[in-house]
């Protein structure tokens, strides 16, 4: 169950970044977090009125808030290195967060077995390969390391909190729901700052161009929410050093993505990335 929930974490979130770096190529990036965060906000908390879930109400709601906070933070750091780029180095970085949560295991006394030990280092080798890491060309700003290196930490942290913010399916929809109200608020202060500072925030076509990008917005922010409730779940079914790394695997999603739906070539080193992906998959899954 934990390699399945994992691996539903990947394709979600793998085709939520698809969908969202697809979405940013038209509108502001903090309108298409806020707008998708709040279509999501909406559709769990009808879920959680009608689960009961307000009864799950507890302490562990903390982690969820903190969970709130480090994302769109850890966004907007990763946005603004991709705009510092160069991508092929800031995105196989920003995958490197899986560490977070994989050490958190291991100090929490997690020991994999040898078999699922070699799983972990093919699989991560072939997450950083997948975004096909530039090896050659200008000098890379160290402030777009610094930025990608802060945003991984914030991603990975947001596995583990999210793990944590919940133990029941109930609780989880709850957790779920004060993390994306929390993601809404914070979000929402940044494009209110921006639009102080001159930016914008509408796209062009202003709201008309909002409302027709609805459906694509709504499925981004659904999508990246049970992503989280998948893998929350993963982690509490199984070792997290396995559900972390399974879970990491959306780059590769998002890669085979732009390859089948926009036509993207796969560059040779995506490739390679994608295929030591799935061996270490199966090494993680079989052992």
């Amino acid at each position: 169950m934990t390699a399945l929930f994992a691996l539903a974490t990947s394709l979600l979130w793998g085709l939520a970044d698809f969908g969202g770096g697809l979405l940013t190529r038209r509108m502001p990036a903090l309108t298409v977090v806020v707008v998708s965060q709040l279509m999501a906000v909406t559709v769990l908390g009808v879920i959680v009125a009608a689960s009961g879930g307000w009864s799950e109400a507890g302490p562990r709601l903390w982690f969820a808030v903190a969970a709130g906070v480090v994302g769109p933070v850890a966004m907007l750091c990763f946005y603004k290195a991709l705009a510092l780029g160069p991508m092929g180095v800031v995105s196989p970085l920003g995958s490197l967060g899986v560490a977070v949560p994989v050490s958190v295991g291991l100090i929490a006394g997690e020991r994999p077995g040898l078999l699922q030990f070699g799983g972990v280092a093919v699989a991560v080798t072939g997450i950083v390969l997948a975004g096909g890491p530039q090896l050659r060309g200008a000098p890379v700003q160290r402030r777009a390391i610094l930025l990608t290196l802060v945003a991984a930490f914030g991603f990975g942290a947001v596995m583990s909190l999210i793990a944590e913010a919940s133990a029941t399916v109930t609780g989880l929809f709850l957790a779920l729901f004060v993390q994306r109200v929390t993601n809404t608020v914070v979000g929402g202060t940044a494009l209110y700052a921006s639009v102080r500072r001159g930016g914008r925030a509408l796209p062009e076509g202003g709201g008309p161009a909002i409302r027709a990008a609805l459906p694509a917005l709504a499925f981004v922010g659904l999508a990246d929410v049970a992503a989280n409730g998948t893998y929350s779940m993963a982690a509490h079914h199984g070792p997290v050093t396995v559900a972390a790394v399974l879970a990491s695997l959306y780059p590769v999603v998002t890669a085979l993505a732009a390859r089948g739906l926009t036509g993207e070539r796969l560059r040779g080193v995506q490739a390679a990335g994608a295929g030591l992906a799935l061996v270490g998959t199966v090494l993680l899954a079989t052992g």
